[in-house]
């Protein structure tokens, strides 16, 4: 068709390193800000590291000096302003003269978040199986993106040992801004219960490294317990690597 929009025909991911500007709100009340660089871009995704965790599903907002060809709206706008769902994440190797980075790829989802998600920004989500053409980027954000399907972890065996964790929370700069040395309750390879006394919402990133298993990891808290003894606990998922069980 002669009509046919340019940015449906570049299906393949383009090196342009732009500048991006990635906003993230983990909760309600705590959100961040990231200037990194895109890898790659295509009209429905992109491509760059963070220095910052995160995990999949979850939505960001993203600021870019986008070519306008490569746009499906705000052709006249000089950055392009979109809302992109995260679909991969990789936690590349740390060494003592790089900080870690985290590669993420990301699906654009339009110009709108989902309802659901200024209700609870720390909801997860998945592509709807209905949307096969980019052009839907530009509708109702309902129909682009859904709940992410629930998964019981819990399934995976828990193991009731008691493993050394420095809790660390990172603070709107990635700076540490609390820590507490404390122990799991119970640990899977993909989640564990750690005792906390810390004031750790839902939906936060958390770094945990033990000395005793000489591993570091990012998780994401998913909900908060008292237990029969009056100690506060949080239940973690782990984001970027399971625990070498």
């Amino acid at each position: 068709m002669e009509n046919e929009r340019p940015w449906k025909r570049i299906r393949e991911r383009l090196e342009l390193q732009l500048t991006v500007r990635v906003q993230c709100r983990e909760t309600s009340d705590f959100e961040w800000v990231e200037i990194t660089r895109l890898i790659n871009v295509t009209p429905f995704g992109a491509g760059f590291t963070l220095k910052r965790p995160i995990e999949k599903g979850r939505l960001l907002q993203m600021t870019i000096p986008m070519p306008r060809q490569l746009r499906v709206f705000d052709h006249v706008e000089d950055q392009y302003r979109v809302w992109a769902l995260v679909r991969y994440v990789r936690s590349l190797e740390k060494t003592k003269e790089k900080p870690p980075v985290f590669e993420v790829g990301v699906a654009f989802v339009g110009k709108r978040a989902p309802r659901s998600y200024e209700e609870d920004p720390t909801k997860r989500y998945e592509i709807a199986a209905s949307v096969t053409e980019a052009r839907t980027l530009t509708e109702d954000p309902e129909k682009i993106v859904g709940p992410l399907s629930n998964v019981d972890k819990r399934a995976i065996t828990r193991h009731n040992i008691a493993v050394d964790m420095l809790l660390e929370t990172l603070n709107a700069n990635g700076e540490v801004e609390l820590k507490e040395n404390t122990v799991t309750e119970n640990i899977s390879k993909q989640g564990a219960t750690i005792f906390t006394t810390l004031p750790i919402a839902n939906g936060r990133f958390i770094r945990l490294s033990s000395e005793q298993f000489k591993i570091t990891v990012y998780a994401v808290v998913r909900s908060r317990s008292t237990g029969a003894d009056g100690v506060p606990r949080v239940h973690v998922e782990f984001i970027d690597r399971e625990w070498p069980l």
